[in-house]
């Protein structure tokens, strides 16, 4: 069986059809399995009472890509907060970046994979207007029950005198009047020593009236044996 002219023509037609079909295809999956800048977002939020921000890459081809953050002031970059490496996936792969942030403040993420993207992401991120939370360390005073006792205060501790300041009593000054004698601390007990005068007068009174009586006795004796 010949082939007409025209069923070759047809044929033709159908082939470019199909094959710019196919084309279009390719290009169209291509370009959905290409990593692209939209496939990226950034978040500031908090974790606990610190401030982070977040970046999120949903690039189903999983190309590894280069993230980093700045700061802004101006229009202009302040300072780097970081670089980090990540590779998404169709479900999302998130980095995140220690950054205590200041509220409303500007931040510019600049995504690198390969020859595919190498752009910031379309706008930049602005904190919100409220900073995090930081905890109250200040601790209310706890007033103990009535039934509870009170602590001991701390000993205080008392200085030691120094050698100059010494306790000890003084040794008592020796006496320099003479010790009074066994005999006359007994006389002095019985007042024996005031009247020793007084006895010895009256004693020598005795001595001499009975010696004036025994030679008046003895004269009248020998005039009587005279007569």
């Amino acid at each position: 069986m010949s082939i007409t002219r025209r069923t070759a023509r047809r044929s033709v037609r159908i082939l470019g059809v199909a094959s710019a079909s196919a084309a279009l295809a390719l290009g169209v999956a291509g370009t959905a399995l290409a990593c692209n800048i939209s496939e990226f977002s950034a978040e500031a939020k908090c974790d606990g009472t610190k401030g982070v921000i977040t970046v999120t890459d949903k690039d189903a081809s999983r190309t590894s890509a280069v993230v980093s953050v700045f700061l802004e002031s101006n229009g202009a970059d302040e300072k780097k907060i970081g670089q980090q490496e990540v590779k998404g996936s169709a479900a999302g792969v998130t980095i995140t970046f220690d950054e205590d942030w200041a509220p409303n403040a500007v931040y510019r993420i600049h995504v690198k994979a390969g020859n595919q993207v190498d752009e910031d992401i379309k706008q930049n991120l602005t904190t919100p207007s409220t900073a995090c939370k930081t905890e109250d360390t200040s601790t209310p005073p706890v007033t103990p029950p009535a039934s509870e006792t009170p602590s001991a205060p701390a000993e205080t501790k008392t200085p030691t005198p120094s050698a100059s300041e010494s306790t000890t009593a003084p040794a008592e000054a020796a006496s320099n009047a003479p010790s009074p004698a066994a005999g006359d601390s007994n006389l002095a007990e019985t007042g024996a020593n005031s009247n020793t005068g007084l006895i010895a007068g009256v004693a020598a009174a005795l001595v001499v009236v009975g010696g004036g009586a025994v030679f008046f006795g003895m004269r009248r004796r020998g005039a009587n044996s005279d007569r």
